[in-house]
């Protein structure tokens, strides 16, 4: 009797293991990387093929993040699951061999208890109660196998369909870089005087200095600023999905404070215009890479630093959401690329942008402009 007692507490449900989350997750990941795989066979006659190639890769970069995410989850889901089934190895032994024992036809000797015909009656009741607790647990080990089981071949599909979408996510940033070199349609707002940008280049030893030079060089205005901003003061998207390594004014690990943000990004992540602005200059500028400064209205500019490629000339007019650059890093797939594993701990956004915002020559906060409250 005190051994049926034991064992039944030792097999109680503790409850089913949760990877329902992961493979969910992992699932909406498949599906929003197949919309678009369609968005980017669409994209080929779409009237603006830079918009929608645009819209292209930031639905791929979403979807790649889903998905590295999921896979994430649901390795170390199966992960724990299975090493929670091997350590209960003995207990699952056990377990059959009393469902066995009571499943079969019991001889007449079987339930006889030494206790005479009242203890045997006591120990058939016992036995009676503790049969659904034994079933109930076995049901549970038995879907804990069949969650590691579909965990597994989640991850099977899910690899393949993240190899895909890298492989497509290329193709369309491929096809963005040709799209935007055949671009003729963006309005100027100025010609720029590349003499006069050249000297400040070459007299300019910081970033501040540049972009103070050019907020009072004075061109030939040939058509109308874009339309004022103000209400979008604060509301802005970010340029680029990534997430916040350091805040404006936070020393860094080599004694540098700078006023601006600087975001980490993933390799190839495409950058966009945060609102409709002027193109004041791009390309590169001392140490800090491809640089973009865009003018969203008189005395504001954006500064945009470490690009690795660039769209647009100084002096064109751009919408919101107009992509001005790449990031960095490799440019076809890897399997670094295809590992979800450092995904989660931020290894795999080994790319980084430098924002800074000025008005009237004086850096002001990033976070005063832009929604930085969420990791994109």
């Amino acid at each position: 009797m005190i051994r049926l007692c034991a064992l039944a507490l030792m097999f109680w449900p503790v409850g089913v293991f949760a990877q329902t989350e992961a493979a969910e997750q992992a699932r909406r990941a498949m599906a929003d990387l197949e919309a678009a795989s369609a968005q980017l066979d669409a994209a080929d006659g779409a009237r603006d093929r830079v918009q929608a190639l645009t819209q292209t890769i930031q639905a791929f970069e979403t979807g790649l993040g889903a998905m590295r995410e999921g896979l994430r989850q649901a390795a170390i889901n199966e992960a724990q699951l299975s090493k929670k089934l091997q350590a209960r190895d003995g207990e699952v032994a056990q377990l059959l061999g009393v469902l066995q024992s009571i499943g079969g036809n019991p001889s007449p000797t079987l339930f006889l208890h030494p206790e005479g015909p009242v203890g045997t009656a006591r120990a058939g009741m016992l036995l009676a109660e503790l049969t659904p607790a034994l079933n109930t647990r076995a049901d549970v080990l038995r879907q804990d196998l069949e969650d590691v089981q579909t965990l597994r071949a989640l991850q099977t599909d899910a690899a393949q369909r993240l190899q895909d979408g890298l492989t497509e996510i290329q193709r369309a940033r491929t096809e963005l870089n040709q799209a935007m070199a055949n671009r003729t349609d963006l309005p100027k707002r100025f010609n720029e005087d590349p003499v006069r940008t050249a000297i400040l280049i070459s007299t300019s030893e910081t970033l501040s200095g540049f972009a103070s030079g050019l907020s009072e060089m004075t061109s030939d205005t040939i058509a109308d600023a874009p339309a004022d901003f103000e209400g979008q003061k604060g509301d802005l998207t970010l340029p680029v999905q990534g997430v916040i390594l350091r805040r404006a004014n936070e020393t860094d690990a080599a004694g540098v404070t700078r006023p601006g943000i600087i975001l980490a990004t993933r390799p190839r992540a495409i950058v966009t215009s945060p609102t409709a602005a002027t193109i004041r200059y791009t390309g590169p500028l001392l140490d800090l890479g491809n640089v973009v400064i865009l003018e969203p209205r008189a005395g504001a500019l954006f500064v945009l630093a470490g690009l690795d490629v660039v769209y647009g000339e100084a002096g064109q007019v751009i919408g919101a959401e107009t992509p001005i650059g790449l990031m960095g890093g490799p440019a076809g797939v890897n399997q670094q690329a295809l590992s979800p594993n450092g995904d989660g701990a931020g290894v795999e956004r080994s790319e980084t942008l430098y924002i800074e915002v000025r008005e009237n020559n004086v850096p002001q906060d990033p976070s005063d402009w832009f929604r930085t409250d969420k990791d994109g």
